[in-house]
């Protein structure tokens, strides 16, 4: 049975761990590009657990800049069996799913998943509110204006989407990130079961990315938890002119960045150096 553990926010940060059922990764880490992929995605939960992940999160199609879309069908085999392979290990760790499809969410649910981390904040598909209450699962909604068109590609650091026109950053999304709070309480989810993520590199620039993570604590204020997703992203390879496998520093630089302005979980590729790094930024600022 699968029983994963509770996750009391503001006692200390957690990691989520990802695993990429996809083949093409931004980040390299594509579980699909490797021969057998069920199984490397195994052997890297596995990992992940062990190193002290919270939550593994399980995503079949890319939101890298530039991807191409994947069907419901391919979506589904990829994330489905992974999920039931999970749920029979019992791993400990809490199996969210990163889909803004309402099918994979349903069938993702119904085999053991925990949590919907839906990239589009529940936007996407018109369903989606209503399979997460139904199921009393947790949503976490992020804030996203990211635009095909808006796409930036390049060859070494990857693709990245520029920036939307905001004229207040931080005032925008909170009110579309409430937006999507709404879509959720009219369906029933209890704000408990709610988790926010203010999209980092999801239609903002470079520079707004970091005005995010720098006045994190404001989105925090709107009282429900916050997922910050910083790991190997283009703004941190822009800044450090290196493509995404050499972003580790950079990668914990912005996640201990983010926990000291409030982040209750950091989205990471890197699970074994994050909480460590976490570690000592909660003896900062969370001190026992």
């Amino acid at each position: 049975m699968h029983a994963p553990r509770s996750l009391a926010f503001g006692q200390r940060t957690f990691v989520m761990g990802i695993l990429n059922l996809t083949p093409d990764s931004f980040s390299g880490d594509g579980l699909l590009a490797r021969a057998n992929g069920l199984e490397a995605a195994l052997q890297q939960a596995r990992a992940f657990a062990a190193a002290g992940a919270d939550i593994l999160d399980i995503g079949g199609e890319s939101t890298r800049p530039g991807s191409a879309p994947v069907s419901l069908e391919e979506e589904l085999a990829r994330v489905i069996p992974l999920v039931r392979a999970l749920v029979a290990e019992n791993t400990g760790c809490v199996l969210s799913v990163d889909t803004s499809k309402a099918e994979v969410a349903r069938q993702a649910l119904e085999a053991g998943a925990d949590w919907i981390n839906d990239v589009w904040g529940m936007r996407a598909d018109p369903e989606m509110a209503e399979v997460i209450s139904r199921h009393r699962a947790v949503a976490v909604l992020m804030h996203n204006r990211s635009r095909p068109a808006s796409v930036a590609l390049d060859a070494r650091l990857g693709g990245r989407y520029l920036g939307a026109d905001y004229a207040d950053l931080l005032g925008e999304v909170k009110a579309e990130l409430l937006q999507s709070v709404a879509i959720a309480r009219s369906a029933g989810i209890p704000d408990q079961n709610i988790i926010l993520d203010p999209g980092l590199g999801f239609g903002k620039s470079i520079a707004q990315n970091f005005e995010l993570i720098n006045r994190l604590d404001e989105i925090k204020a709107l009282g429900f938890p916050v997922l910050l997703g910083a790991s190997r992203k283009s703004f941190i390879g822009h800044i450090l002119d290196l493509p995404p496998a050499e972003r580790l520093e950079g990668s914990l630089a912005a996640a201990v960045a983010g926990i000291l302005r409030g982040a209750d979980i950091v989205r990471v590729h890197d699970v074994a150096a994050t909480v460590r790094a976490a570690k000592i930024a909660d003896a900062v600022c969370r001190p026992a």
